[in-house]
Parts: C-alpha cells; structure tokens; sequence
C-alpha cells in the first residue's frame, strides 16, 4: 500500500478509536459538555457529537501542556505550521500526509483554547491572532490544492470556489460582529470545512489504490476531494450570501425611523393584493 494510504487509514483509525472511547464515555457518563460545542452550534453537515468527542480527547491533552507551561499561542503557532505544511503537501500530491497535517493542524486550532482557559491567559487579543491563523491556514490547504490542480480547470475552479467561500463566510461573520447585528449561522462554517475538506484529502490515495486494484477511471482518484471542494464552494457561497443578505437586512431595520414601513415588507404586501 502506497504511503499516502497508509498516512489516510492511519488518520481514520485515530478518530475511530477517539469515537469508540467517546461511545464508552457516553454510554457510562452521559454527553461530554464543551463551552465551545454549544457556541458554535450543530447543523446539517456536522452535529455535536463529533465535536464532543474531539473536545473530550483534546481536554487531557490540554491540561498537560497547561501543567508542562505550554502556551495557548505556542499551540497556535503549532497550529500555522501544522497548516503550511499540509499545504505544501497538498500542493506536491501528497493527499494523505496532507490530511494528516491539517487534522493536527484543526486539532492545534481547537486545543489552543482550551489552554488558554486552563492557564487563564484567555484574551480578545489572543482571539484575533487564532482568528488570523485560522485564515492563513485555511488559505494553506485551498492555496496547495490550487497549485496541486493548476492544469486542471475543473480541480482549480473547484478550489477557488472553496476559497471564495471559505473566506466570504468567515467575512460574513466578522462584518455582523462589527455592526453589532445577529448573523444566521448557516452552513460551512470553520469546524465544517475542515471536517469535509480533510475526510476528502485523506480518501483520495484511498480511493487511489481502489481504482488501481479495479482498473476504474482515472477521475475516479480525485473523486474524494473534488466532490469535498465542490460542496464546499457551493454551501459556504450560498449560505455567505444568505448570510450577508440577512445582516443588510438587519442593519436597514435599525436605521429606519421607528414607525417607517420596511420597503421590502410594503413591496410583498402589495405584490400579494
């Protein structure tokens, strides 16, 4: 079996071990509550349960850097290299090993946090520079898979479109914070992507090894990530839209004159008589 394969089964059996422990510790204890989980909410694409079960692996790990005194920002610089590398990784055709970076790199990501409230060293600061990383990381793995895909228009449209969108629904969310207002959640938020993006990195050498074995298609290699980068690009742009729509839509409501007639309300009301 090719490396690659071996980095992507390598990876799955580690969240299978960490969804069995969770199962157990579930089935005993009852659900693993985390600050973070209910935050950030479920949805469609990605429920509770998984995040759970990150958070409850992570929380050992957490308390021993925070008791070795290591810093939430050294995990989160941990996080950036993490994430370069996955990059380049990605970019030389390297899924599998690409996979396996950027899964530490969204588990540096989550980590990160849970140092800070152990060490008490949480900060609006210290959220601006995760924040700031979460991007150029982001940017890393979508920049890599554009360079990998660069002859292809179909892969490097794909990656594009789930860049625009990563990035639009992350601005989406820091425009509704700036003006005060309550953005939907939608879908294809941080946790999302990384999820979708990394499970399709790490099938694809996968899927690799299956259509050499069967004689399939060539196409059918990539399968994994472009379908990954397809759903990306087409849920994070829709639901940036939507989003942006309903934080314009907020803002207009509290700068009309109390008493004014939305115009929008006023055109369906008359369109309907």
């Amino acid at each position: 079996m090719p490396i690659d394969a071996l980095y992507s089964a390598s990876l799955f059996a580690l969240f299978g071990v960490m969804g069995i422990f969770y199962a157990f510790r579930a089935a005993r204890r009852g659900r693993f509550r985390s600050v973070r989980v209910e935050q950030a909410g479920s949805s469609v694409l990605l429920g509770s349960r998984p995040m759970e079960a990150a958070y409850f692996a992570l929380e050992p790990l957490a308390a021993a850097f925070a008791s070795a005194g290591i810093s939430a920002n050294a995990v989160t610089a941990l996080s950036l290299v993490f994430g370069l590398a996955a990059g380049v990784a990605l970019a030389t055709g390297h899924f599998g090993l690409g996979a396996l970076l950027a899964a530490s790199s969204a588990l540096c990501d989550a980590l990160d946090g849970l140092v800070a409230r152990r060490t008490g060293t949480a900060s609006d600061a210290g959220e601006v520079v995760d924040a700031a990383v979460d991007r150029y990381v982001e940017f890393f793995f979508l920049g890599g898979l554009a360079i990998h895909y660069r002859t292809s228009v179909v892969g490097l449209a794909l990656a594009l479109a789930a860049l625009l969108g990563s990035f639009m629904v992350s601005y989406s969310t820091a425009k509704a914070e700036a003006l005060h207002v309550t953005a939907p959640r939608g879908a294809m938020r941080r946790a999302e992507r990384a999820v979708y993006l990394v499970a399709g990195a790490a099938l694809t050498p996968l899927s690799g090894v299956l259509a050499a074995r069967l004689s399939l298609a060539g196409w059918v290699q990539d399968a994994p990530i472009l379908a990954a980068l397809a759903l990306v690009g087409i849920v994070a742009n829709a639901s940036a839209i939507r989003r942006l729509y309903a934080i314009a839509q907020s803002t207009r409501r509290a700068a009309a004159p109390p008493g004014e007639a939305d115009p929008d309300v006023e055109g369906a009301r008359s369109a309907l008589s």
